[in-house]
């Protein structure tokens, strides 16, 4: 077995885990963080030789996943347009799976608030939406964040402070309508 084949296993064995869940809270989708995982594991093999460990291999890790996953919404999100504005597709079952929210971190009975908060976490800029997800849902330092994102402190702390006050702001009006319509 070659060294590189050995550090890939080894890289596969400690990080699978941290990359699925990052992928699924991107996602919320069990299928989907799945197949973002197999995406980035693929891209860490072919390229695990050039890795030259300018930040930490964790740090590379969570920049290909994030990286990984924004392009798996987009793309998601290009085929649903499609989808709107074009020709149907053949395969219904992957539109409608688009919205699909499957979180197993999540009790049954919270799926339905958690959706909600989700759904708001997701409509938040690309950077204020990774800055809040890396800090308050993987529980990162903000030097940490800095470090995965490429960016200062001060501007994680400035992106994680506006996307607190967006997420309450639209909570709010969320919750609101859910209690008129209840």
């Amino acid at each position: 077995m070659t060294q590189i084949k050995r550090n890939f296993n080894s890289v596969y064995n400690e990080y699978h885990l941290l990359v699925y869940n990052v992928a699924l809270n991107y996602v919320q989708n069990i299928e989907d963080a799945e197949e973002i995982t197999q995406d980035v594991f693929l891209k860490v093999h072919e390229s695990l030789s050039d890795f030259k460990e300018n930040s930490s291999l964790k740090t590379w890790l969570y920049r290909i996943t994030i990286n990984q996953s924004l392009d798996f919404i987009k793309k998601k999100n290009s085929k649903k347009r499609f989808f709107i504005f074009g020709k149907k597709s053949q395969n219904e079952f992957e539109l409608i799976n688009i919205s699909n929210f499957e979180h197993p971190g999540i009790l049954l009975e919270q799926q339905e608030d958690a959706k909600v908060l989700f759904l708001v976490i997701n409509s938040l800029p690309v950077n204020q939406k990774t800055a809040f997800i890396l800090s308050k849902v993987d529980g990162l330092s903000n030097p940490e964040v800095s470090e995965i994102m490429e960016i200062s402190i001060s501007a994680v702390e400035s992106l994680i402070f506006r996307a607190k006050k967006e997420l309450k702001e639209k909570l709010s009006n969320k919750f609101e309508e859910y209690r008129k319509n209840k």
